[in-house]
């Protein structure tokens, strides 16, 4: 072999060409063919390492804070972990970086297919199913345990801190640490949540108040509303008794105590319940709150019933389609009372809060869905009071337990009915004993036994129960239903065909939805839609509104592919998507009227798939341009799962070497190309633009365009592994080639969410198992899902080499 010298300017790397022979080449590929490679075979690869891998992964150079000296092919499995962050490189195409000489592709392929096998080979005879410390419901998983538990809708954030992000998901077990304060936020919820399920004829009157977002949309119609009205808000509030209540509004002021985008054209607020109008407030522009944070409108007391309702405040529509004046309201409403004022960008009035205050003179407690779903039994005598609540705590302890209780967990709940029925009547009694079941750590806890026979570092089984524990909440985020814990209960779970067989019945019940507005939302990193506010001036079209619709767009699309049992692939190359009237003119869709999101077919192949959803472009650009850095970032590290490294220290952000040269703005390649002009970007930048460089005929809101800074756009590029592309068409095409890579990452994610901990090096094994177990089966959804609960890893559990097994 020949090997000559290669310098990087401004590197101090010292990189190795090879040439390599068809001989040598012919040898590595055996290697990875052959069962038991021969002692040549494995030479060569180990060459293919020292003379690609170890000029810039040496002890010394330390890149990336890997080191292959000492490594042997041979010996793989006892350097497992060292060998899967390979794998990962090279499976991605991102080994060796562009700049360095690259092996044969024949090469790279026996490589990694020699390392893959030892690794899973080793672990069919000796899996590592891992472990996790307790593991606790965060927000979402309590508010859906609540609702299926007793039939209420509560937002707990005012009880709960936002839950902790980790490797993109906020189930991940280790982070969720506990304290004292969100210990009493566990009390409190339950406090609340028990009073609003039960019913409080002794509650004393509070306020709720709901914010809307500062751009949501005061010119279209709000779902839930009464037709005939536009803007607002619409929500269902859980009235804790029957009594009066007092409905608030405020209205967006402006500074200088007037009320903000009131037009000489009289204003109406329509209050109502269920669909009917309950009040209206007509809007006094003279009127104003004396702190100038805007007016204040509230009705006169109204009697309502407990239970939840759907209220709404809306406008009147006075008028449909676009109206004849000067300053015509478009769609974006920034309720700012300086961009208001200086460039007139709506003459419309903005809701700001809606508050509901009460209840005020209560005259008892109607029959409301929790309490016929709680009370399944009602005693007739004094008698019958001790019997019907052991009934009713026994069937709610065991739905929040998600097992069958003992006699000893009754007695201790039964204690707590006592104790509240001796201070009021049965049914405060009742809210007594459902306050301690929300608040039992049974309940907050997703608590797992060991086995007594399991020695240190041996893997365990968990029980049937635990096992129907894991897979609700991985696909509903909830408990088990009744169904799957009497299976868990007579131990028939893991019964052949059985759990295949609820997996697709759990699929079919709409909370599978869960998947879609969690896994997918947080694997995507929905949520960071919320922190872009593109510039009002530069995208006046941009509200709340759309903001939603993108979000709800990505959702459905996995909703489809999961209801249908689509390949994962469709991800990328789908010919349709999901819209509504808003979204459908944002990106210039024809035929589509109504709030209603439809499927509809995408003739232009640049939309096809995640990368023309306007959430994704959005989300990963800046206020006032498009982030090629960002969107290549986020296909590096969400699809392929090979993050770049993060910037060196004390490098000048793109805005600052913003420049105007001839009297003309610099488009977005431009600058660029000026930022990748320092040496110390250049290498990392050469990987990353690319990506999102082809996605630059979409703007800050994911709509089309042809012209950056009035010139055209230029959205060709090469790929790190030398790829032509052209647009998002060509880079789709070029994240095709490593749909291997794709496939893997997405596996690699459900897992980590399914089993509420981080995948480790030593969890590839049974992700590859699951992605070859998925190709048999054309990709589809539904093989994932089963792979990840079949997995070892959400089966069973390793006992810590240092844990005692014994009962306390």
């Amino acid at each position: 072999m020949k090997r000559f010298a290669f310098a990087v300017v401004g590197v101090t790397l010292l990189c190795v060409w090879l040439t390599a022979d068809e001989a040598p080449v012919r040898a590595a590929v055996a290697a990875a063919q052959t069962p038991e490679a021969s002692p040549d075979s494995l030479e060569e690869l180990n060459f293919v390492v020292q003379d690609y891998c170890l000029v810039c992964h040496n002890d010394t150079a330390l890149t990336g804070g890997l080191t292959l000296e000492g490594f042997d092919v041979a010996r793989a499995v006892e350097n497992a972990e060292v060998a899967e962050r390979m794998i990962r490189k090279l499976r991605a195409g991102m080994m060796p970086p562009p700049y360095a000489p690259h092996p044969e592709i024949e090469q790279i392929d026996a490589l990694v297919g020699l390392l893959e096998r030892r690794i899973d080979e080793a672990y069919e005879n000796n899996p590592n199913a891992g472990r996790r410390p307790f593991q606790r419901l965060n927000r979402a998983e309590y508010e859906r345990s609540v609702r299926d538990l007793v039939g209420i809708d509560v937002d707990v954030t005012a009880f709960l801190p936002p839950d902790t992000i980790s490797h993109s998901f906020d189930n991940i077990a280790d982070v969720q640490t506990m304290s004292a304060t969100l210990l009493e936020g566990y009390m409190r919820a339950a406090d609340q949540i028990s009073r609003l399920a039960v019913g409080d004829p002794d509650t004393s009157p509070t306020e709720a108040t709901y914010k809307l977002p500062r751009t949501a949309s005061q010119m279209q119609h709000v779902e839930g509303a009464p037709m005939g009205t536009r803007g607002g808000i619409s929500v269902v509030h859980n009235f804790p008794a029957d009594g009066n209540y007092i409905f608030k509004v405020q209205l967006h002021g402006t500074p200088t105590g007037l009320l903000f985008g009131l037009t000489n054209e009289d204003e109406t607020i329509e209050i109502s319940i269920e669909g009917e109008r309950v009040a209206l407030l007509g809007i006094d522009p003279l009127m104003t709150e004396s702190d100038a944070n805007g007016l204040i409108l509230q009705t006169d007391p109204i009697a309502v019933r407990a239970g939840p309702h759907r209220v709404a405040a809306a406008f009147i529509q006075r008028f449909v389609g676009p109206i004849d004046d000067l300053v015509a309201p478009i769609d974006h409403t920034l309720a700012d009372t300086t961009v208001g004022e200086a460039f007139g960008m709506t003459t419309l009035p903005h809701l700001r809060f809606f508050s509901i205050n009460g209840p005020h003179h209560v005259t008892g407690v109607s029959d409301t869905p929790s309490r016929r779903q709680i009370f399944t039994c009602r005693p007739v005598s004094a008698e019958d009071e001790i019997p019907c609540a052991s009934e009713i705590v026994t069937q709610l302890a065991t739905k929040a337990y998600r097992r069958p209780v003992s006699e000893s967990d009754v007695e201790g709940l039964m204690s707590f009915y006592q104790a509240g029925r001796d201070e009021g009547d049965f049914e405060t009694g009742i809210r007594k004993a459902l306050q301690a079941i929300l608040a039992s750590p049974h309940f907050v806890f997703r608590l797992e036994r060991l086995r007594a026979e399991a020695g240190p570092g041996e893997n365990t089984l968990i029980s049937d129960l635990e096992l129907a524990t894991r897979l609700a909440f991985f696909l509903w985020a909830s408990v088990p239903d009744d169904e799957l814990v009497a299976i868990a209960s007579n131990g028939a779970l893991r019964e052949p065909g059985v759990i295949e067989e609820q997996i697709r019945r759990m699929l079919r019940d709409p909370r599978a939805k869960s998947l879609a507005t969690r896994f997918f939302a947080q694997w995507l990193r929905l949520q960071d839609l919320e922190k872009i506010h593109p510039d009002a001036l530069l995208y006046p079209y941009y509200d709340q509104t759309l903001a939603e619709a993108m979000r709800r767009e990505s959702e459905l699309l996995f909703e489809y592919m999961l209801r249908e049992d689509r390949s994962l692939l469709d991800l990328l190359t789908a010919d349709y998507t999901f819209v509504n009237e808003r979204l459908a003119e944002h990106y210039e869709i024809p035929n589509v009227t109504g709030a209603d999101f439809r499927r509809v077919r995408l003739d232009d192949d640049t939309r096809r798939g995640i990368l023309g959803h306007g959430s994704i472009l959005t989300l990963t650009s800046i206020a006032d341009r498009t982030s090629p850095v960002q969107r290549g970032k986020w296909i590096l590290e969400v699809l392929l799962g090979t993050p770049p490294p993060p910037p060196p220290p004390n490098i000048p952000q793109l805005e600052a070497t913003k420049e105007v040269e001839g009297g003309e703005l610099l488009t977005v390649r431009e600058l660029l190309a000026k930022h990748r002009a320092d040496p110390a970007c250049k290498s990392c930048h050469d990987v990353i633009d690319p990506l999102g460089l082809a996605l630059e005929n979409f703007d800050v809101t994911g709509r089309w365009r042809i012209k950056d800074n009035g010139a055209p756009i230029d959205a060709s590029g090469e790929l790190y592994d030398g790829t032509t592309l052209d647009g998002p068409a060509g880079l789709r095409q070029a994240l095709l080639r490593y749909s291997d890579t794709i496939i893997s990452r997405f596996a690699e994610s459900l897992m980590t969410y399914g089993i509420g901990r981080r995948v480790e090096y030593y969890d590839m094994p049974a992700v590859r198992r699951i992605v070859h177990a998925a190709a048999e089966r054309d990709n589809r959804l539904s093989a994932f899902i089963e792979g990840v609960v079949k997995s070892p890893a959400f089966q069973m559990r390793t006992v810590e080499l240092t844990m005692s097994t014994e009962e306390p």
